[in-house]
């Protein structure tokens, strides 16, 4: 599993006071043999419409450096893998 992100907790705080119940920290996916953790599942009921929203998140800060591709292909896969087996959650990616 990845080391936590610098600013992941302020990103977890932000969703908590945006109504966002977090699920999973990380949330953890098998897709095509591998171990993935994206750093947060979160979901949020809209009771007016009485529908369930559900989210991915993986927080980047960019302090170190890293390549645009490499950020561009771990998003890639986690999308793949989330097509497959979370349908209903929608990835995310917060700066």
């Amino acid at each position: 599993m990845a080391a936590k992100d610098i600013f992941h907790d302020a990103v977890r705080r932000a969703l908590e006071k945006e109504g966002w119940l977090i699920t999973n920290d990380p949330l953890f996916l098998r897709f095509g043999g591998l171990d993935m953790y994206i750093d947060l599942g979160a979901e949020k009921v809209l009771t007016a419409e009485r529908n369930q929203e559900k989210i991915a998140i993986e927080v980047k800060s960019f302090v170190a450096p890293s390549t645009t591709t490499e950020s561009l292909g771990q998003y890639l896969k986690y999308q793949l893998a989330l097509e497959e087996e979370q349908p209903e959650r929608l990835l995310s990616e917060r700066c």
